[in-house]
Order: C-alpha cells, then sequence, then structure tokens
C-alpha cells in the first residue's frame, strides 16, 4: 500500500468517524482502492442486527458532504458505503476478539501441506499469529504474513 493510499484511508476514517458515532455504527473499515482503472473509496459500516440500505444511504450522504469540505482526494472517485458481509475479513484486533471461538477461513499464499485453504474455530492470535483448532481437532498455528486471507466462515 503506498503512502498516499495510507493517508487518505487514514484522513477518511477520521472524517467518518463523527457520522458513525452520531449514528451508533461500527466502522468496520475505510479502503482506497484501485480496480478496473477506477478508484473506490469504500467504508465498511455494521450494527447489531445488521445494516440497511437506508442506514448506508445516511452514512453516505454525511460522509460525502466531509468529503466534499475537506477536498481529500483529488483524483475522480466512486464512493461506496456498505455492510462488511457475513463473510468480512479480519483485519483489526477488535475482529479477531469478535471471532474468538467462532469458525474462520484462511487461505495461504503458498501450500502448506499440499493445501491453501483451511477452516477451523479460531483459538488465539497475536500480531504475528493466529491459532485454530481444525474439525479433526487438531491445532494449526499460521503467521499472519503467510496469509492472503483471513475471515468469518459461512456455510450454507
Amino acid at each position: 500500500m503506498s503512502a498516499k493510499t495510507e493517508m487518505i484511508e487514514s484522513r477518511a476514517e477520521a472524517l467518518i468517524q463523527p457520522v458513525i458515532e452520531e449514528n451508533q455504527f461500527e466502522l468496520v473499515d475505510v479502503e482506497y482502492v484501485k480496480e478496473a482503472g477506477e478508484w473506490y473509496l469504500r467504508a465498511y459500516i455494521d450494527k447489531p442486527g445488521g445494516v440497511t440500505v437506508d442506514d448506508c444511504e445516511k452514512v453516505s450522504r454525511a460522509f460525502e458532504a466531509r468529503l466534499d469540505e475537506a477536498d481529500l482526494i483529488a483524483d475522480a472517485y466512486i464512493l461506496e458505503v456498505s455492510s462488511p458481509g457475513l463473510d468480512r475479513p479480519l483485519k483489526k484486533e477488535k475482529d479477531y476478539r469478535r471471532a474468538m471461538g467462532k469458525e474462520i477461513e484462511l487461505h495461504t499464499y503458498k501450500p502448506v501441506d499440499g493445501e491453501k485453504q483451511f477452516f477451523g474455530t479460531l483459538q488465539e492470535f497475536d500480531a504475528d499469529s493466529v491459532t485454530i483448532r481444525t474439525e479433526e481437532e487438531q491445532t494449526r498455528t499460521f503467521l499472519k504474513k503467510d496469509l492472503a486471507l483471513i475471515r468469518m466462515a459461512v456455510f450454507f
């Protein structure tokens, strides 16, 4: 991630935080990414019971006004405010705490014992590693730097 991207995400998070607090939501994440030639500024919000389209619209309008006033981003971009979804990635310590004892999905960059995808109950975590208990009752520890994705597992 570039320094410019980090700065925009950090300042955007500071701009949206009062809107989040006023409406008693949780700010899950803010990301500024380029996809298919377009820049996107995304804010993921949540609340107990989940967020509605109206919640997203309310936050989006207030956030957009603050962004325009701050003139934060010089490039053209698309603003999106949405729910993080059921399969939300685990990024912050609060995400890991919330996921303790729950089923998560891990994807590694390189195969481990011939596999790149693992499921298990989150047992422990720290700044550098994640430990799960698999369905076979095995305890496995992974270094976060070796993980391409860590998210809540969703089974239908």
